[in-house]
C-alpha cells in the first residue's frame, strides 16, 4: 500500500497555513505550493516529458521536464531535485524564475489550484525515466513548443501553457546575458 501523500496549503502570498491529503485537495480545489522545473539541454531545447497514462489527472499530456509538490518542512527547491532524480533519472543545478497561481479543472472532478515556483536548469545528462511517473521524454526547441501547442493545444498540460510565455522571457533573457 502507497504511503499517504500531503500537500502544503498555503495563503495567496505563499504562507503555509497547513497541510492536507493530497487527492482530497485536489478534489476540494484547495490553494497549495508546488513546483515546475524546465530544464534545458546544451542546444537550448527544452526536456519534455509526456505524463504517465496512470496519473491520477492530466494522463499521457505533454508537459515541462517536472513538476510536483515539496513536502512538509522541505524547501522548494531541495523537492525540484528530489522529484527530478525520481521522475527523470538525473539532477542539476537549478534557479528560481518566478511563480505565479491557477485555478484549473483537469479531469477526473479534480482541480488543481497551486501557487507554483517556476525552476530553470541545464543538463547535459539524457532522462532515465520512471515508467510510473513518465511515459515518454524528447527534446524540443522553444520554436517548436510554441508551434506544436498552437496546433494540439490539447496534447499540453494547463499549468506548462500557462507559464511557457514567462519561461521564455526568462529563457531569452538568461541566453543573452550568456552570450
Amino acid at each position: 500500500m502507497s504511503k499517504q501523500e500531503f500537500v502544503i496549503l498555503v495563503d495567496p502570498d505563499d504562507h503555509p497555513i497547513g497541510k492536507m491529503e493530497k487527492m482530497e485537495a485536489h478534489k476540494k480545489g484547495v490553494l497549495h505550493r508546488a513546483f515546475s522545473a524546465f530544464i534545458f539541454n546544451e542546444n537550448s531545447e527544452l526536456i519534455m516529458q509526456q505524463r504517465a497514462f496512470s496519473k491520477y489527472h492530466s494522463p499521457g499530456l505533454w508537459t515541462n521536464t517536472c513538476c510536483s509538490h515539496p513536502r512538509e518542512n522541505e524547501k522548494t527547491e531541495a523537492a525540484v531535485h528530489r522529484r527530478l532524480r525520481e521522475e527523470m533519472g538525473f539532477d542539476c543545478t537549478v534557479e528560481k524564475a518566478f511563480h505565479f497561481t491557477y485555478k484549473a479543472e483537469v479531469g477526473h472532478g479534480l482541480t488543481e489550484h497551486e501557487f507554483d515556483h517556476v525552476f530553470i536548469g541545464y543538463t547535459t545528462e539524457k532522462p532515465d525515466i520512471n515508467p510510473e511517473e513518465v511515459n515518454d521524454w524528447k527534446y524540443m526547441s522553444m520554436q517548436e513548443i510554441r508551434k506544436d501547442m498552437s496546433l494540439h493545444p490539447d496534447y499540453y498540460t494547463v499549468w506548462f501553457k500557462i507559464a511557457f510565455d514567462e519561461v521564455e522571457k526568462h529563457f531569452n533573457n538568461f541566453n543573452q546575458i550568456k552570450i
